[in-house]
């Protein structure tokens, strides 16, 4: 199963510290402005926690800040280090934090095949903008839980603990049952295809 690690070698620039995490090739599009606030359509190519290749109509210049909203990761900005055909490379800015989730999200998008998990094939995944929630099991117990991926049919939630598969839980509101186990957490399929509208509070 794929999970990020940091490289052995740590850099001493920007450059050197987008280099320290793995890259997985991935196919999202998206939407980003230019320093000139020009917008473009885009879509990212391959990417690390630390960077990632965009490709693009825009042409920005050497070090220009970028900002970005990327399908299933959110708000990405950075800095272009390299120009190449047909779009550009850009050191992401973050927290070590936000690092941490950009990590969990490409973690669960390049093992969205190895884990086979329904909603991927049926519905489209949707990037929560609120992700704190808690699991709640039938006897009562509550537990912390972020949602890192989340459809109208499912999610996968980043949780301490790891109930048994078939496990029946709720999600918030939301009805399901334990499905998969994977190293961040474990993934829920919803009893019955939710509304967009029963997803409002997470979108």
């Amino acid at each position: 199963m794929f999970s990020f690690q940091p490289a052995q070698s740590a850099g001493r620039a920007q450059q050197a510290e987008s280099r320290a995490f793995q890259r997985v090739v991935v196919n999202l599009p998206g939407r980003l402005m230019l320093a000139n606030y020009e917008e473009y359509d885009c879509s990212v190519i391959d990417m690390s926690p630390g960077d990632v290749h965009i490709s693009c109509a825009g042409r920005p210049s050497m070090h220009e800040r970028v900002i970005s909203y990327i399908d299933h990761l959110g708000r990405i900005e950075g800095t272009v280090i390299r120009l190449v055909e047909g779009g550009f490379m850009l050191a992401i800015t973050a927290t070590d934090r936000k690092r941490e989730k950009l990590a969990a999200q490409l973690t669960w998008i390049a093992n969205k095949h190895e884990l086979g998990l329904a909603e991927d094939r049926r519905h489209d995944r949707l990037t929560p903008r609120q992700t704190r929630s808690e699991v709640t099991l039938d006897d009562g117990r509550r537990f912390p839980c972020r949602i890192m991926d989340l459809s109208v049919s499912g999610a996968a939630v980043d949780i301490e603990v790891r109930p048994p598969i078939g496990t029946a839980v709720r999600l918030g509101s939301m009805r399901g049952r334990i499905i998969r186990h994977f190293m961040e957490g474990v993934a829920i399929e919803f009893l019955s295809v939710q509304s967009r509208e029963a997803l409002t509070e997470f979108l």
